[in-house]
């Protein structure tokens, strides 16, 4: 009986491997004969058959709406795998949900220019996780602007400050731009102040490391009431801010220019026609949106319908009044974000949406959301963002040839007893017998460490210098651009 089930299968195996032998020659075997050519007129009449109106040009809302040559992937962006080219913007959905979830974080948008700059609007709690899923170190940040000083909008910046420092943000400050309050106490400078006090203990116990600039956080607070002021103005990037109306003085919405390209954040806030001016005919047009289901919502979400009532009218952009203001703006693209991104609100939010606007539109949610724009072409995709990625390696401009590693403020014995420290377990206790690593207790050299960047191991040049080549490398093309 086993014996004849053995044939059985042999035989099977044999019809297998000889069916796999027939594809692999039908698949890899020789060209057919050669033929007659058909004539242009039935090669043109198959290869652009269904072209309609002698173009490929489709749908309603796609007009400059279409994947540009050099991405990896049409439908999804995978981190570290794209350069931002010289003259394309890219912008990254780091945080889309007012109330943080594990599949959302609060809202926080990274726009990275080909110029090499990079960008912060808005570091709600939970989004440099996203920041480090995406494949950013923390020490490229080193601009935030915050909308208003609602948690949800800046929660993650004390995390951004002290692990940026930690992780190679010595050279460079943090910069944080932010409104002022109605009253001093209530503006951007007191909050980082009090945040200066909350991370005092973090920053001195972290002071063993090497900290250069990093702890000398820098605040831009600028008037809310100044409509169109102009707040940075360098590399040919330029971000003006206006006055939004929620609930309290003090929260605005900013617009980024370059190169020929706008991209308008607005914060929340209720419906205005203050946007209209500063958003006009802008790439891209962010800005939040509560859709009119607040019961279902109540339900779902667990929030009294009073109180989700009142807080939109009081704080929030309905999806109809977001539709209604992109169809004054005429944007290239408006997306939506600050957002529960379930399925039971898709629908119904494109719809309050299609009510005024019946332009190009999409979900700035959930998180991971990539746009890439250029003056022709923008594309959405969805990003894949690992669960559990690894931090990439700190990036620093070796335009010196040199990486310098500032001398720590403190050694151990300047912020801490020696008792405790007299009290650690001897490492020959728990170290197996023939394993001794050489500890590190104390930091290695009494002054700034200085490495010529040739004598930097070769897979720390190439991992640390890649941000800084890809930067130069778009910076020569933008200059010759400007020549011509």
């Amino acid at each position: 009986m086993l014996q004849d089930r053995w044939k059985k299968s042999a035989k099977s195996i044999g019809a297998l491997a000889a069916a796999a032998t027939f594809l692999a020659t039908s698949a890899f075997g020789e060209a057919p004969p050669v033929q007659e050519p058909s004539s242009q007129e039935d090669i043109k009449a198959a290869l652009t058959g269904g072209v309609p109106m002698g173009r490929w040009k489709e749908g309603l809302t796609f007009e400059g709406i279409s994947p540009q040559p050099w991405l990896q992937s049409a439908a999804n962006w995978f981190p570290r795998t794209e350069d931002v080219q010289p003259n394309e913007m890219r912008i990254i959905f780091m945080g889309s949900a007012p109330f943080i979830r594990p599949g959302q974080m609060n809202t926080a948008i990274l726009v990275e220019l080909g110029n090499g700059k990079i960008f912060m609007f808005d570091i709600g709690e939970g989004s440099p996780a996203n920041i480090i899923a995406s494949g950013y170190a923390l020490n490229e940040i080193t601009d935030v602007f915050i909308t208003h000083l609602h948690v949800d909008h800046f929660g993650g910046l004390p995390y951004l400050w002290m692990f940026g420092t930690w992780a190679g943000g010595w050279h460079e400050q943090l910069t944080v731009h932010g409104p002022s309050g109605r009253t001093k106490e209530y503006g951007t400078a007191t909050m980082v102040e009090g945040m200066k006090m909350m991370t005092g203990w973090h920053r001195d116990a972290f002071s063993v490391f090497p900290v250069g600039k990093g702890w000398d956080i820098e605040v831009n607070e600028f008037d809310f009431r100044d409509n169109g002021g102009v707040i940075y103005d360098e590399d040919g990037v330029k971000v003006t801010h206006w006055q939004r109306s929620h609930a309290k003085d003090g929260a605005s919405g900013y617009r980024m220019d370059w190169n020929g390209m706008c991209f308008i954040w607005t914060g929340d806030g209720r419906p205005n026609m203050i946007d209209i001016p500063f958003a006009k005919g802008c790439d891209v047009f962010v800005t939040e949106q509560q859709q009119e289901i607040i019961e279902i919502s109540s339900g779902v979400q667990g929030v009294p319908p009073f109180l989700g009532r009142y807080t939109v009218d009081t704080h929030h952009t309905p999806s109809y009044a977001a539709g209604y203001i992109a169809n004054l703006v005429q944007p290239r693209l408006l997306m939506n974000t600050h957002m529960s991104y379930d399925p039971y609100q898709i629908e119904e939010t494109v719809a309050e949406i299609r009510e005024h606007w019946k332009g190009p539109y999409h979900f700035g949610a959930p998180d991971g959301i990539v746009v890439n724009v250029t003056k022709d072409q923008i594309w959405v995709r969805e990003g894949i963002l690992p669960d559990y990625p690894n931090s990439r390696a700190p990036q620093f401009d070796f335009s010196n040839g040199q990486l310098i590693v500032p001398k720590p403020p403190h050694r151990r014995e300047d912020i801490q007893e020696p008792y405790v420290r007299d009290m650690e377990i001897d490492p020959k206790l728990y170290y197996p017998e023939g394993y001794h690593p050489e500890l590190l207790t104390e930091w290695p050299v009494d002054d700034d460490l200085v490495v010529p960047l040739d004598a930097l191991p070769e897979n720390l040049k190439e991992s640390m210098g890649a941000a800084w080549r890809n930067r130069e490398a778009n910076r020569k093309v933008l200059e010759e651009q400007g020549d011509n």
